[in-house]
């Protein structure tokens, strides 16, 4: 069981909808390079809210991936994508799943 994860909520500036959905697809490719991380999802909550959820079996996973190259696109595209910066990063600890 991944026991670590992290979860960042996401607002597209308006008219940015569909490049935040192709920076989510690209993410998702992207995080395949990461031997760390155990799962990534990118979703639409509402209209216009996004939200990245992923899993890590350690710490040492999660940090590779807040250091890593998918962290610092998020980054460099933060102003120009998202309504709401800087984004705020939740690391979360998993008590229990279901898989």
């Amino acid at each position: 069981m991944a026991k670590y994860a992290l979860y960042v909520s996401l607002e597209a500036k308006p008219g940015k909808e569909a490049d935040v959905e192709a920076f989510l697809k690209q993410g998702a490719q992207m995080s395949e390079a990461e031997k760390g991380t155990v799962s990534w999802y990118g979703f639409k909550e509402d209209d216009g809210n996004y939200a990245v959820f992923d899993t890590f079996d350690d710490e040492e996973g999660r940090d590779a991936h807040l250091s890593g190259d998918i962290a610092k696109a998020l980054m460099a595209n933060a102003d120009t994508l998202f309504a709401n910066t800087p984004l705020k990063i939740h690391k979360i600890r998993i008590i229990a799943d279901r898989i």
